[in-house]
């Protein structure tokens, strides 16, 4: 079942890896929804670090992924694929897709979406999937992180830094947050940070311990990597989990095993975009009933920095790059005349 629609859509595709300026509108054929698969207009789509760094040429879309980027979308059911049933057309929803999200129709796996949470807008609701999964797979799936444990969200202001504080501190958590600068500092303690550290100026390893007087935090969720990966062993409890989502400052490290022997420490980490639709269908479902409710009461909430038109996304991602925001950052889109 689908909609009288057009043959061709604006999107953004990637001329060449390079910098921002690569980022161009073209005309695409409309997707088509197939088995299982949702067809939706797209009105806002988040944008992600991925997103950057598929531009440069460093992360291709998995095997039958679009080759547009774009890992979240908000907008409506314009087709149903064969064997959906829990979608109606015209239903509003966000969704996490594998790629596609910069333009203005996307297919959309049926289990990778979400109903629109109450009261938000389509913006709001772009900026939930990629760092909402992120965060539940690898901080409640992975780690296990418990009420009453301490966790240390490494790049704070960041939009995955700004939604594990808050989920951390929603489920108990005492948190701690490293960020660059005081304004990202003020930001990250105003959402539920019991204290930010600026690594400008302080060493999150001797901040952290007398923090903990001594003893270290329960649970580590890094995006740094490099130097950064034998200080969180450091500052790291017994039993203490450290969590790898990315590697700003390189993939390769040597590190000590002698604390992770001593103090029974557990290295992890995972990435999201990979997986298959039953995983992330099941991480949707988590976040479906124990997260929805909590972001329709207002106990926890998306961070928007700024908005772009989908015809800037050069800018968009300018702006990522420069590490100058707070949040999330969003692109959207207006319909075709």
């Amino acid at each position: 079942m689908t909609e009288s629609l057009p043959r061709a859509m604006k999107a953004i595709e990637i001329a060449q890896p390079g910098g921002p300026e690569v980022l161009r509108v073209t005309t695409r054929p409309v997707p088509v929804a197939g088995p299982g698969e949702l067809l939706v207009r797209v009105e806002a789509a988040g944008v992600n670090r991925p997103d950057v760094l598929q531009r440069l040429g460093n992360y291709n879309p998995p095997p039958g992924a679009s080759d547009i980027p774009g890992l979240e979308i908000a907008g409506r059911i314009v087709g149903l694929g064969e064997g959906v049933a829990a979608w109606r057309q015209g239903e509003a929803l966000t969704a996490l897709v594998a790629g596609g999200g910069y333009a203005e129709y996307c297919a959309v796996p049926a289990p990778q979406a979400l109903p629109i949470p109450a009261g938000f807008d389509m913006v709001r609701a772009a900026a939930l999937p990629e760092t909402f999964f992120t965060i539940w797979t690898n901080l409640f799936d992975r780690a296990r992180l418990q009420p009453g444990e301490s966790l240390l969200v490494h790049g704070g202001a960041s939009g995955i830094g700004t939604t594990a504080i808050q989920l951390g501190r929603a489920f108990g958590a005492r948190v701690f947050a490293t960020a660059g600068g005081p304004e990202k500092c003020a930001a990250c303690e105003r959402l539920g940070a019991l204290r930010a550290i600026d690594y400008h100026k302080e060493d999150f390893v001797a901040v952290v311990e007398g923090l903990t007087g001594g003893k270290g935090v329960d649970v580590i969720l890094d995006m740094v990597g490099g130097d950064y990966v034998n200080r969180n062993l450091r500052v790291l409890a017994v039993e203490g989990r450290l969590v790898q989502i990315s590697f700003l400052k390189g993939s390769t490290v040597e590190i000590n095993l002698l604390p992770v022997m001593m103090k029974r420490q557990t290295i992890t980490g995972s990435t999201l975009r990979p997986r298959s639709v039953v995983e992330k269908g099941a991480i949707a479902a988590a976040l479906r009933a124990k997260v929805w409710p909590l972001l329709e009461r207002g106990e926890v909430a998306p961070v928007i920095d700024r908005t772009f038109p989908l015809e800037e996304a050069a800018a968009a991602h300018r702006l990522m790059e420069s590490g100058a925001h707070i949040g999330k950052i969003v692109l959207t889109i207006a319909p075709s005349a």
